[in-house]
């Protein structure tokens, strides 16, 4: 079985070779573990080893260690997509959802979240809320800079909270009181 072990990032590549390549279709969930046995479309079976913490997004190129390439479709899996009759109602949605560590896709017109049963239940009670299941691709936020959850004690903190502050006192002078 062969490995892949590296994923490109920043490096084009001939759309003739990507064309050509095996396809990994991949949902959300597999796509963010960096240690599993992945199925091509070619049928053959191939060990993915990447560094922990790897996040493959729809379009990624792999590489196995023979040099081959690999290209990663997002597979379209279960999701809730919640749209608004305002965007008040929406932002109500998206912070009962952060609020909850849900993973969420932010589009411009409406949120995606991995399909529960419970969450559109509680989606449904915050009123002014269309939520439909359909069967789409998911690429959820990574977080807000870029690594997920963050504590005091990061190194980015102090960027992290002077952002924070910037956007407090942009807002708080907008809507004065």
């Amino acid at each position: 079985m062969r490995t892949v072990n590296k994923r490109l990032q920043g490096t084009s590549v001939a759309q003739a070779l990507i064309r050509s390549a095996p396809k990994a279709e991949l949902t959300f969930e597999y796509r963010r573990r960096s240690r599993q046995k992945l199925r091509l479309d070619n049928g053959e079976e191939v060990a993915l080893v990447l560094n922990q913490g790897t996040i493959l997004h729809h379009g990624d190129v792999l590489v196995a260690g023979d040099g081959q390439l690999i290209v990663v479709h997002a597979a379209a899996e279960s999701v809730l997509r919640v749209t608004a009759e305002t965007p008040l109602a929406l932002t109500r949605a998206a912070y009962h959802l952060g609020n909850r560590h849900v993973l969420v896709e932010i589009c411009p017109h409406e949120l995606k979240l991995e399909y529960d049963a419970v969450l559109l239940d509680m989606l449904g009670r915050l009123g002014g809320l269309t939520i439909e299941r359909a069967d789409m691709r998911f690429e959820p936020e990574s977080g807000a800079y870029g690594g997920g959850h963050k504590h005091g004690h990061d190194e980015t903190f102090a960027e992290d909270q002077a952002l924070a502050h910037a956007a407090f006192a942009a807002h708080d002078h907008a809507h004065p009181h």
